[in-house]
């Protein structure tokens, strides 16, 4: 009578699991933003955002993808009346110029959305 041994099997794969648990959360990437501190609370959701970062060289992304300011224009303006009532928000790296900021905001603002935040970082208090 011949049985296969599952032992060595399931040692295998309860390292390879214990492997990817712990490298999954390290292989997220996003994009680098430097954001200003403020004092404020962080408000809650209820819907998931649409997320516009500026990074620190003026590299304009919607989500993860890299657009320019027209590909934005165009990308949002695309969108469907329904979509354009979820919030969208706005990272912008502290430096990147204001106007560009205002540039972008005003696009966003031009595409429809209403309800527009920005996403800051908490202040770091000094005692």
């Amino acid at each position: 009578m011949a049985e296969i041994n599952v032992t060595p099997l399931v040692d295998v794969m309860l390292v390879l699991l214990i492997i990817f648990m712990v490298t999954a959360p390290m292989m997220t990437q996003g994009i680098e933003v430097d954001l200003p501190q403020t004092t404020n609370k962080s408000l809650r959701q209820e819907e998931e955002p649409l997320l516009v970062s500026i990074n620190s060289k003026g590299e304009i992304f919607l989500g993860k993808v890299k657009v320019t300011a027209a590909l934005l224009r165009q990308q949002l303006g695309a969108m469907p009346p329904e979509a354009r009532k979820r919030p969208i928000y706005l990272r912008a790296d502290r430096q990147v110029p204001y106007g560009q900021v205002v540039a972008i905001m005003d696009d966003i603002k031009q595409a429809g959305f209403t309800r527009l935040g920005m996403v800051t970082q908490p202040a770091i208090r000094k005692q």
